[in-house]
């Protein structure tokens, strides 16, 4: 069987640091631009020139855990701060790209659902259906102490919570206007009156009750080319893996090794069903690091002054930082065997433990695992090889990681892309569709399937339409 055209995502975040700590350092890399918008405009359309499906930035609403005793570290290496909000980009490069999808993170915790699903509606229409959100419940103790909580949710809790702002949303995004109902018809017909603007029978009130949430409606957004965002999805412990199986379009992935990535996924597919979903509707997309040289032996020469840039206790700041640990006052081959359970991202505990020879964990192995277990170093005949051994476990595409902007992309675009293209891996940028949605270009619809959960709201509030619960004429002239 011919191969599947991989999900080409870029891996970005508006910060100076986001994965490969240090390496901002280094001469050539751009990072360090992070404000200018300039900078971004040219990654992106160079991105959307090559062919990449996807621009996808990170984000963070608060600080990683302590390290060294304080957050001072953090300041000083850059670790996610300052970091600007992926929403306000995302609106300025809409405005200069035309295919290209772009998607964000945002956690639940940090604008209320029907603010969100209005932002997220508005970036849609505006750039012809590009849009996606990555569902994170956040693992930061200060990010959540920045929206008035007194300290970080329980983990299960934060999903339970993520469960029903999804709801919230899905209920504004599918249910509150049918199609057709926006009209903004201008005739003008002196026996009828005047051109209707919209059918007050197409919309909606949604009155949504719940634990944390009261939201009458309607949705303000008329319905977006997409309606919903497409939906991407990154928690890997098992309550996670449960919302990507309910809910996700795609789930990023940042597994050590091809089988681990492939039992994930695996496990998330066999979970679908019980969500009345297939297998199939659930993408997998493999965050990777590349080192390219033009022999071996120059590619593991690049990977070693790769390292000698890289700020290991960044990296471990980074990591220890979403498990809830200060770590930083410990020598760097300490082990971590009685870090057993954390509030924090439990996933990634999980996966780190993997790396380690009889899940023995130091603090060398959470540096080695944001920095070197995912990355792949070699030609560009190694590297095209690899990724199509990845593909064959199961993964549907990757998000590239960088160490330097813009270089790490310029090496991936110009050295492995021709390749992956020869072998049937990535389309020509001619192939790729134009002024399409997002989901589109993945999937081959604009809309989410009727196997979707927030399918179930399409055509649900029809009792709760403007028309429905008007007040007659002669009710309201004899009130």
């Amino acid at each position: 069987m011919s191969p599947q055209p991989l999900i080409l995502s870029a891996f970005l975040m508006n910060t100076t640091s986001h994965i490969i700590g240090g390496a901002w350092r280094r001469e050539e890399a751009q990072q360090h631009r992070f404000n200018e918008l300039p900078h971004w405009i040219s990654l992106v359309g160079k991105l959307e020139d090559a062919g990449f499906d996807i621009a996808f930035f990170a984000d963070v609403v608060g600080l990683y855990g302590d390290h060294e005793g304080g957050w001072a570290s953090h300041l000083r290496r850059g670790l996610q701060v300052p970091s600007n909000d992926p929403l306000v980009l995302l609106s300025a490069l809409a405005a200069v790209t035309d295919r290209i999808g772009l998607a964000m993170t945002s956690s639940v915790i940090q604008a209320h659902p029907f603010t969100f699903a209005r932002q997220l509606s508005t970036l849609d229409h505006l750039s012809g259906g590009r849009v996606g959100w990555n569902v994170v419940t956040n693992a930061q103790e200060n990010a959540h102490k920045n929206f008035g909580a007194s300290g970080l949710a329980k983990h299960d809790d934060r999903y339970a919570w993520a469960e029903e702002y999804l709801d919230v949303c899905y209920k504004l995004w599918e249910g509150s206007w049918e199609d057709g109902a926006l009209l903004q018809d201008k005739t003008v017909d002196h026996e009828r009156g005047r051109g209707l603007h919209a059918d007050p029978a197409k919309v909606a009130k949604i009155c949504h009750r719940g634990e944390r949430y009261s939201v009458e409606g309607p949705h303000l957004s008329s319905p977006s080319p997409q309606r919903t965002p497409y939906l991407f999805q990154a928690g890997s412990s098992d309550r996670g893996r449960e919302l990507a199986a309910a809910h996700a379009e795609a789930t990023f992935s940042m597994a050590p090794r091809r089988e681990i990535a492939a039992a994930h996924a695996q496990d998330v597919r066999e979970r679908t069903a019980k969500f009345g979903r297939r297998p199939e509707d659930v993408k997998f997309i493999q965050g990777l690091s590349f080192v390219i040289g033009s022999t071996e032996a120059e590619a593991q020469q690049r990977a070693r002054d790769l390292d000698d840039a890289i700020d290991d206790h960044a990296l471990i700041a980074h990591t220890a930082g979403s498990l809830g640990v200060d770590v930083g006052h410990l020598p760097i081959d300490t082990p971590l065997d009685d870090l057993e359970h954390t509030e924090g991202a439990q996933g990634h505990l999980a996966e780190i433990k993997k790396i380690a020879p009889h899940g023995r964990v130091t603090l060398r192995d959470l540096a080695h695992f944001r920095a070197r277990s995912t990355r792949v170093v070699g030609t560009p005949e190694q590297v095209t090889e690899e990724l199509k051994q990845w593909q064959e476990a199961g993964i549907d595409g990757i998000n590239v990681m960088n160490s330097t902007i813009p270089g790490s992309y310029d090496e991936f675009i110009d050295h492995v892309l021709p390749l992956l293209r020869e072998r049937g891996l990535a389309r020509a940028p001619e192939q790729m569709r134009s002024t399409t949605s997002l989901r589109a270009q993945v999937t081959g619809s604009d809309r989410l399937p009727n196997s979707h959960p927030a399918a179930a709201y399409r055509g649900a509030f029809t009792h709760l339409t403007a028309a429905a619960t008007e007040i007659p004429k002669d009710e309201v002239l004899n009130g």
